[in-house]
């Protein structure tokens, strides 16, 4: 008996699992506009101010921006184990029909006045390009996904090379083929 340690066979290798990652995380500019803005707050509040109120303004504000800021960048998409993640949605691939790429003007148009009520939308606006993916399942109303993404035809892919390689190899155990 061998001391190393075996490879588990119940798990794929990480680079198998994860065919597309990104994080949707503000640029550099806007960081800097929200920390100027809530520098510029605080010293509204501050305004020569002695005391508490000469640096709690500036300790509170600055956080509480870069916080937010965090906060608005904290969406991540992917498509690993056979299923688009967005953030905390998971769509299983099975159920793609098609994926579209979309530049800023195929976005605008996807979610303008005619836009569906039911679709699943996750828009960042200081991202131009998103994804629309087309669902073909009957038991979900939801008619498509419109996903914010850098690299709209690189998620494409992945989210349509993840449905085929599904395709090949047959519904997943337990379920109907």
């Amino acid at each position: 008996m061998s001391m190393s340690p075996s490879p588990s066979t119940d798990q794929p290798p990480v680079a198998a699992r994860t065919a597309y990652a990104e994080r949707l995380d503000l640029p550099w500019w806007l960081w800097l506009a929200g920390l100027v803005a809530a520098a510029l707050l605080a010293v509204e509040i501050w305004m020569g101010a002695s005391g508490v109120r000469s640096w709690l303004p500036f300790a509170v504000l600055l956080p509480l921006a870069a916080a937010g800021m965090w906060w608005l960048g904290r969406i991540r998409v992917g498509v690993a184990d056979s299923e688009l993640r967005v953030d905390d949605a998971r769509l299983p691939v099975r159920f793609v029909a098609d994926v579209v790429p979309l530049d800023a003007a195929g976005r605008r148009e996807v979610l303008g006045v005619g836009a569906d009520p039911l679709a699943f939308v996750v828009q960042r606006p200081w991202i131009g390009g998103a994804v629309q993916v087309v669902l073909d399942d009957p038991a979900d109303p939801t008619p498509f996904w419109v996903v914010s993404t850098r690299h709209p035809v690189e998620l494409a892919e992945a989210v349509l090379t993840a449905r085929d390689t599904l395709t090949l190899s047959g519904p997943p155990a337990g379920e109907p083929g």
